[in-house]
Protein backbone atom coordinates (compact mmCIF):
# COMPACT_ATOMS: atom_id res chain seq x y z
CA UNK A 1 0.00 0.00 0.00
CA UNK A 2 1.32 3.37 -1.03
CA UNK A 3 1.29 6.18 1.42
CA UNK A 4 1.76 9.85 0.56
CA UNK A 5 1.26 13.06 2.47
CA UNK A 6 1.45 16.79 2.10
CA UNK A 7 2.85 18.71 4.95
CA UNK A 8 3.30 22.37 5.84
CA UNK A 9 6.25 23.19 7.99
CA UNK A 10 5.83 26.38 10.05
CA UNK A 11 9.56 27.09 9.82
CA UNK A 12 9.21 27.74 6.09
CA UNK A 13 6.64 30.47 6.68
CA UNK A 14 8.51 32.09 9.55
CA UNK A 15 10.52 34.30 7.16
CA UNK A 16 7.32 35.50 5.56
CA UNK A 17 5.87 36.40 8.96
CA UNK A 18 8.98 38.49 9.71
CA UNK A 19 8.58 40.28 6.37
CA UNK A 20 4.97 41.16 7.20
CA UNK A 21 5.94 42.44 10.65
CA UNK A 22 8.57 44.68 9.06
CA UNK A 23 6.02 45.83 6.47
CA UNK A 24 3.58 46.78 9.23
CA UNK A 25 6.29 48.85 10.96
CA UNK A 26 7.55 50.55 7.80
CA UNK A 27 4.25 51.04 5.89
CA UNK A 28 3.60 54.59 7.23
CA UNK A 29 7.05 55.69 6.07
CA UNK A 30 6.45 54.10 2.67
CA UNK A 31 3.18 56.01 2.35
CA UNK A 32 4.93 59.28 3.23
CA UNK A 33 7.64 58.60 0.62
CA UNK A 34 5.01 57.77 -2.02
CA UNK A 35 3.04 60.95 -1.25
CA UNK A 36 6.16 63.15 -1.37
CA UNK A 37 7.34 61.70 -4.66
CA UNK A 38 3.85 61.98 -6.17
CA UNK A 39 3.62 65.58 -4.96
CA UNK A 40 6.97 66.48 -6.48
CA UNK A 41 6.01 64.92 -9.79
CA UNK A 42 2.62 66.63 -9.80
CA UNK A 43 4.27 70.00 -9.09
CA UNK A 44 6.27 69.63 -12.30
CA UNK A 45 3.06 68.96 -14.20
CA UNK A 46 1.26 71.88 -12.53
CA UNK A 47 4.08 74.29 -13.41
CA UNK A 48 4.03 73.09 -17.02
CA UNK A 49 0.24 73.41 -17.31
CA UNK A 50 0.12 76.77 -15.51
CA UNK A 51 2.79 78.15 -17.83
CA UNK A 52 0.67 77.24 -20.86
CA UNK A 53 -2.57 78.39 -19.24
CA UNK A 54 -1.36 81.83 -18.13
CA UNK A 55 1.19 82.80 -20.76
CA UNK A 56 3.76 83.63 -18.07
CA UNK A 57 7.35 82.45 -18.28
CA UNK A 58 8.22 79.22 -16.50
CA UNK A 59 10.57 80.87 -13.98
CA UNK A 60 7.79 83.24 -12.84
CA UNK A 61 5.49 80.28 -12.22
CA UNK A 62 8.23 78.31 -10.42
CA UNK A 63 8.75 81.26 -8.06
CA UNK A 64 5.00 81.58 -7.47
CA UNK A 65 4.13 77.91 -6.79
CA UNK A 66 5.50 76.48 -3.57
CA UNK A 67 5.33 72.87 -2.39
CA UNK A 68 4.56 72.04 1.23
CA UNK A 69 5.06 68.36 2.07
CA UNK A 70 3.92 67.51 5.59
CA UNK A 71 3.92 63.85 6.52
CA UNK A 72 0.87 62.18 5.06
CA UNK A 73 -0.13 65.25 3.05
CA UNK A 74 1.38 67.36 0.30
CA UNK A 75 0.03 70.69 -0.87
CA UNK A 76 0.87 73.24 -3.50
CA UNK A 77 0.42 76.89 -2.59
CA UNK A 78 0.74 80.05 -4.59
CA UNK A 79 0.26 83.65 -3.80
CA UNK A 80 0.14 86.84 -5.72
CA UNK A 81 -2.24 89.41 -7.02
CA UNK A 82 -3.11 90.94 -10.32
CA UNK A 83 -0.01 90.34 -12.51
CA UNK A 84 1.56 93.34 -14.31
CA UNK A 85 1.40 93.30 -18.12
CA UNK A 86 5.19 93.46 -18.39
CA UNK A 87 5.39 89.73 -17.54
CA UNK A 88 3.42 88.73 -20.65
CA UNK A 89 6.05 89.42 -23.33
CA UNK A 90 4.90 93.03 -23.68
CA UNK A 91 6.08 94.96 -26.71
CA UNK A 92 5.16 98.41 -28.00
CA UNK A 93 3.05 98.97 -31.11
CA UNK A 94 1.60 102.15 -32.67
CA UNK A 95 -1.79 101.65 -31.05
CA UNK A 96 -0.52 100.62 -27.62
CA UNK A 97 1.30 97.74 -25.99
CA UNK A 98 0.80 94.20 -27.21
CA UNK A 99 0.86 91.56 -24.47
CA UNK A 100 -0.36 87.96 -24.10
CA UNK A 101 -2.11 87.23 -20.81
CA UNK A 102 -3.76 83.77 -20.86
CA UNK A 103 -1.53 83.09 -23.87
CA UNK A 104 -3.76 85.24 -26.10
CA UNK A 105 -1.98 88.23 -27.58
CA UNK A 106 -3.92 91.47 -27.76
CA UNK A 107 -3.28 95.20 -27.87
CA UNK A 108 -3.91 97.33 -24.82
CA UNK A 109 -4.88 100.65 -26.43
CA UNK A 110 -3.35 103.85 -25.07
CA UNK A 111 -0.59 102.10 -23.12
CA UNK A 112 3.16 102.49 -23.48
CA UNK A 113 6.46 101.19 -22.17
CA UNK A 114 8.56 103.99 -20.66
CA UNK A 115 11.97 104.33 -22.32
CA UNK A 116 15.06 106.02 -20.91
CA UNK A 117 16.83 108.73 -22.90
CA UNK A 118 19.66 106.28 -23.69
CA UNK A 119 17.26 103.91 -25.41
CA UNK A 120 16.97 101.44 -22.52
CA UNK A 121 13.79 100.59 -20.72
CA UNK A 122 12.95 102.44 -17.51
CA UNK A 123 11.08 100.70 -14.73
CA UNK A 124 12.08 97.27 -16.02
CA UNK A 125 9.74 97.24 -19.02
CA UNK A 126 6.67 98.23 -17.03
CA UNK A 127 3.55 99.03 -19.07
CA UNK A 128 1.87 102.36 -18.25
CA UNK A 129 -1.23 104.31 -19.19
CA UNK A 130 -1.84 108.01 -18.70
CA UNK A 131 -4.60 108.71 -16.17
CA UNK A 132 -4.94 112.41 -16.90
CA UNK A 133 -4.88 114.78 -19.87
CA UNK A 134 -1.21 115.71 -19.44
CA UNK A 135 1.99 113.61 -19.37
CA UNK A 136 1.56 112.80 -15.72
CA UNK A 137 0.07 111.06 -13.78
CA UNK A 138 0.63 107.59 -15.21
CA UNK A 139 -0.44 104.24 -13.85
CA UNK A 140 1.14 100.79 -14.21
CA UNK A 141 -1.18 98.40 -16.04
CA UNK A 142 -2.17 94.98 -14.84
CA UNK A 143 -3.53 91.99 -16.69
CA UNK A 144 -6.41 90.82 -14.52
CA UNK A 145 -4.74 87.41 -14.15
CA UNK A 146 -4.17 86.02 -10.64
CA UNK A 147 -1.85 83.00 -10.39
CA UNK A 148 -3.61 81.49 -7.32
CA UNK A 149 -6.99 81.57 -9.11
CA UNK A 150 -5.51 80.07 -12.27
CA UNK A 151 -3.77 77.31 -10.31
CA UNK A 152 -7.06 75.87 -9.03
CA UNK A 153 -8.97 76.13 -12.31
CA UNK A 154 -8.94 74.82 -15.84
CA UNK A 155 -6.26 72.59 -17.26
CA UNK A 156 -3.91 73.12 -14.31
CA UNK A 157 -6.32 71.71 -11.72
CA UNK A 158 -7.20 68.84 -14.04
CA UNK A 159 -3.52 68.06 -14.57
CA UNK A 160 -2.88 67.96 -10.81
CA UNK A 161 -5.80 65.61 -10.15
CA UNK A 162 -4.85 63.36 -13.07
CA UNK A 163 -1.25 63.17 -11.82
CA UNK A 164 -2.35 62.18 -8.33
CA UNK A 165 -4.78 59.56 -9.68
CA UNK A 166 -2.19 57.94 -11.93
CA UNK A 167 1.10 58.38 -10.06
CA UNK A 168 0.14 57.77 -6.41
CA UNK A 169 -1.02 54.12 -6.77
CA UNK A 170 2.11 53.24 -8.76
CA UNK A 171 4.43 54.95 -6.25
CA UNK A 172 2.66 53.33 -3.31
CA UNK A 173 3.00 49.91 -4.91
CA UNK A 174 6.68 50.59 -5.56
CA UNK A 175 7.37 51.65 -1.96
CA UNK A 176 5.51 48.68 -0.50
CA UNK A 177 7.40 46.33 -2.82
CA UNK A 178 10.67 47.78 -1.48
CA UNK A 179 9.56 46.87 2.06
CA UNK A 180 8.50 43.38 1.05
CA UNK A 181 11.87 42.76 -0.53
CA UNK A 182 10.95 43.23 -4.17
CA UNK A 183 7.79 41.14 -4.06
CA UNK A 184 4.67 42.82 -5.25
Amino acid sequence: MAFSSLEIDAHEVQGLAETFKRAEREAPLAIVRAIKRTGDMSKVRVVRALTKQTGLKRDVIVRAVKAKPAGMSYSLHSRGGNVHLKYFKARPTKKGVSAAPWNKRRIFAGTFIAHASGGGSMFGGQVFKRTGASRLPIEAQRSGLHIPKEMISGATAAEFLAAVRTILPVRLQHELARILGGAG
